[in-house]
């Protein structure tokens, strides 16, 4: 984790500056949400608060960063004093990780001194954000794979060790396994799981040399990797290797038709006494490729997602922001086109069907009391939270839960139809009184 009050934009700084000088330090009330979400998801799966409120309780420049934004020649001394005594003193409210939100739905708000509300700004967009785009797209692998094995093999693609790490946790969240990178196994105390690399059979001379060193060196159990030559002549191989008392637990296939490929090697498995060896699946796989193995009924016990998953690629970014709702005790509300905001200190209310699924979100003034469960709960207070932050298999439940009640429109994975939330009437007079009192 980059843990640096630099990580941040320059204009937060100039504003900081500006409102130091303009003696602007009122209580602000800024709320965080997607204006819309992109075509090909249905809802999205908030994660990254844990990351957000650690970074807002440790808020601080340190010596050294302030010496080098000195020498910059941009800002008087007494800015970089000022500076140096900010810290996060404010209250957040929050949706807890692991819950489904829709456009215009507030994942978080933020209740503090101006300068404070507005300097986290960038840094909390950048983790929840990363975060909730993997734990979104993980969420539809999840839906696809239809209790099969999920892991993350996604971390050589992601963009950056941090990035790396924080897909990983998010994609337990969403209900993978476990992933492959070592160093989110560690911070965030998730399953292990590795296999091998082409090259370690290419480093033999025989194949089955590869094999039965390899299982060897793990004698409590290994996952071979068979489709560096001739998949079928690997797999036959491994059955020989298991009859002389190797442990193996499970072979991978990384390349050619999944389908077919899995199809062979089971049958092979299978006629060999190797049916406890399960067969994992990767190489470029999303949810619509695991969808479609699924439907065909692959031999297939576990999927290996890597690329596609941490880099979200078919929609690597949400069009999220984070406003001004209130200032000084006065709402606030931006009007421009096609990113005007709603103003005020708002909740989401949720109703359930008597099916269980979503019937009905409303985005309500937090003085409001429509009729639902709301979402949003206060998780800081005078910039300490409340409570530690739960761990990701208790996170993973929760998501869980929420899958379950996803409407069949929302969980599609091609043209899903995302739940619209209602705006309450409260918010909309609100916003038509902020319009009158600025001059519309």
């Amino acid at each position: 984790m980059i843990e640096s009050a630099l990580v941040t934009d320059l204009y937060q700084l100039t504003m900081l500056d500006a409102y130091r000088q303009l003696g602007f330090g009122g209580e602000a009330v800024f709320e965080l949400y997607a204006r819309r979400l992109p075509d090909a998801r249905g809802f999205l799966l908030v994660a990254g608060l844990e990351q957000a409120l650690d970074y807002l309780e440790s808020l601080a420049f340190n010596d050294d960063e302030l010496g080098w934004l000195a020498g910059l020649d941009r800002f008087e001394p007494g800015f970089i004093d000022w500076l140096r005594r900010l810290r996060f003193t404010g209250e957040v409210w929050a949706a807890p990780e692991g819950t489904l939100l829709f456009a215009d739905e507030p994942w978080l708000r933020v209740v503090a001194p101006l300068p404070e509300a507005q300097f986290v700004e960038s840094r909390l967009i950048n983790l929840l954000h990363l975060e909730t785009l993997i734990a979104s797209k993980a969420a539809r692998c999840v839906l696809a794979a239809g209790g099969r094995t999920l892991i993350d093999f996604g971390m050589r693609r992601a963009h950056g060790a941090e990035a790396a790490c924080l897909a990983a946790r998010a994609a337990a969240i969403a209900g993978f396994a476990g992933t492959a990178t070592v160093a989110a196994g560690r911070r965030f105390a998730l399953p292990l799981y590795g296999t091998m690399a082409h090259s370690f059979v290419q480093a033999h001379d025989l194949e089955r040399d590869a094999f039965a060193g390899f299982a060897r060196c793990h004698p409590q159990g290994t996952t071979l990797l068979i489709d560096t030559y001739d998949t079928l002549a690997a797999a036959r191989e491994v059955v020989a290797l298991v009859r002389c008392g190797a442990r193996v637990d499970a072979l991978r296939i990384d390349s050619g038709d999944l389908l077919e490929g899995a199809r062979a090697v089971r049958a092979i498995l299978d006629a060999g006494g190797c049916g406890a060896v399960r067969i994992l699946a990767s190489g470029n796989l999303d949810e619509l490729e695991i969808a479609r193995l699924c439907a065909a009924a692959a031999p297939i016990d576990a999927f290996g997602v890597g690329t596609r998953l941490d880099t979200s690629a078919d929609a690597p970014y949400l069009d999220c922001a984070y406003k001004l709702e209130e200032y000084a005790g006065r709402p606030r509300r931006k009007r421009s086109w096609g990113k005007a905001t709603w103003p005020g200190r708002k909740q989401v209310f949720r109703q359930l069907g008597a099916d269980g699924r979503i019937a009905r979100d409303i985005v309500a003034l937090e003085s409001e009391r429509p009729p639902g469960e709301p979402l949003l709960e206060c998780v800081m207070r005078g910039g300490r939270r409340l409570n530690a932050s739960p761990p990701v298999a208790v996170l993973a439940a929760r998501a869980a839960r929420s899958l379950a009640t996803l409407p069949e429109a929302s969980r599609a994975l091609e043209r899903p139809v995302p739940v619209l939330a209602e705006i309450s009437a409260g918010v909309r007079a609100l916003a038509d009184e902020v319009d009158r009192a600025t001059g519309d």
